[in-house]
């Protein structure tokens, strides 16, 4: 995908023209593809929500690091969707630009609205460790390319999982106001969480090369149960939500994400800047 860069450069930005494997390597197979799917949209979709906090953060130095954590997310997406293509010849931007939302495999909480900025820290909270763990695995795969791609991912949301961890634990134990929105925020997005850990079909076609989801919920859990005591925050209750983004069944949210992201290259199509 082309971006406009501004005056900073960030490292992250250049993932997917460092890592050559998803040119170098035989085209993935369809299951393949669609595995790479179900990672690089949730990469991309989280960007882009993360992208709208630029110049709105609460602080000058969140700003930088929302936008850098954005940046990481779309290099990381650009590799995935990238390799997927291969699959059956379109481009990257093909993928990200030119598909509607029931070709989509992202996760429903990476499509919730950023709400304010606890709402955005939870989200990301549940999001990057979520995604640590998935790349944790992901590099042993018995595909290369995906092995290759998870080994650089998963030292950069490292970072994003201390970077929500820490807001999550400096809202919490802030001001009554700020430590009820963490509270609320962590409510809102619960019900999305049982859906990353969901074994669809294509995890059994692919033994070996995918990261199995429900086996990534231990680690998942030990985290959160480390954040919350000492967060003193209690787990949620409640209702789960009915989920199938990996089914191309998504949120009311995501078709708002989507015409944001999608409307200069549906509008000006083969532009380039």
């Amino acid at each position: 995908m082309t971006e406009a860069h501004g005056e900073v450069t960030v490292d992250e930005l250049t993932l997917a023209d460092e890592f050559t494997g998803a040119d170098a390597a035989a085209p993935a197979s369809a299951d393949v593809a669609e595995y790479a799917l179900w990672l690089g949209d949730d990469a991309l979709i989280l960007a882009q929500q993360l992208a709208g906090w630029i110049a709105r953060a609460p602080e000058l130095e969140e700003d930088v690091a929302l936008g850098n954590i954005a940046l990481d997310l779309l290099g990381h997406a650009r590799s995935l969707l990238r390799y997927a293509g291969t699959a059956d010849g379109r481009s990257e931007d093909d993928l990200a630009f030119f598909r509607d939302e029931p070709e989509f495999r992202s996760a429903w909480i990476v499509e919730q609205p950023n709400g304010d900025f606890a709402q955005t820290i939870a989200r990301q909270l549940v999001a990057a460790t979520f995604m640590f763990e998935q790349y944790r695995v992901l590099q042993h795969s018995r595909d290369e390319t995906l092995a290759a791609i998870a080994g650089k991912a998963v030292k950069e949301v490292d970072y994003h999982r201390d970077h929500a961890i820490q807001w999550t634990l400096r809202l919490a134990g802030g001001t009554d106001e700020s430590r009820s929105r963490m509270m609320r925020a962590i409510g809102d997005v619960w019900p999305y969480v049982d859906e990353l850990f969901r074994d669809e079909p294509l995890i059994d076609r692919l033994d070996g090369i995918a990261a199995r989801p429900s086996a990534l919920r231990t680690g998942f859990d030990e985290v959160m149960a480390v954040v919350f005591a000492e967060a003193e925050l209690e787990e949620p209750r409640g209702f789960l939500s009915s989920g199938g983004g990996r089914r191309g069944i998504h949120s009311p949210h995501l078709g708002f994400v989507l015409a944001e992201m999608q409307v200069l290259a549906r509008q000006h199509p083969g532009v380039t800047w």
